[in-house]
């Protein structure tokens, strides 16, 4: 299973840079064995301003067609690691050939795009700035393939 980060911004070199670039590629490594991966960011930028609904517009075209689509957002499910491990487990094993993962900008996920997502993930009640939420991503990925794999990286 294919994995999109289709993300608003453009990360630059920097500590979010390496720790991404890190995590995206240990989970490439280990995820293989396991049937998912390799994954590809697709970064967007809405260089006229238009808000929400330009940045929705950007997101949609950079989604792969056919793909599950997973919003993060505030207003999503928690759920632990090992929960996520076995969604993404699931997700693989109903036959899902891309999953993409839609991180909004700084004002969110225009609700029409959010609408369209079969799936919702929140990394819990406090709101996390987008260029963080990448890393986090990027770890528990990693963190999922670790657990399914039954590696010691995950402990509980």
């Amino acid at each position: 299973m294919r994995v999109h980060l289709c993300v608003v911004g453009r990360l630059r070199t920097g500590p979010e840079r390496e720790l991404i670039d890190d995590y995206l590629q240990r989970f490439d490594r280990g995820g293989r064995a396991l049937g998912l991966g390799p994954v590809t960011v697709h970064e967007v930028e809405d260089r006229k301003g238009g808000g929400m609904a330009a940045e929705a517009a950007l997101l949609h075209k950079a989604v792969p067609a056919g793909s599950l689509l997973c919003t993060l957002d505030e207003r999503g499910t928690v759920m632990s690691s090992p929960e996520f491990a076995d969604r993404l487990g699931g997700w693989r094993d109903s036959g899902t050939s891309d999953l993409a993962f839609v991180i909004g900008g700084a004002d969110g996920i225009d609700p029409e795009l959010r609408s369209r997502a079969q799936a919702s993930l929140s990394f819990g009640k406090m709101v996390w700035p987008h260029m963080l939420v990448r890393v986090m991503l990027a770890e528990q990925l990693y963190r999922a393939a670790s657990i399914l794999a039954g590696s010691p990286y995950h402990r509980i």
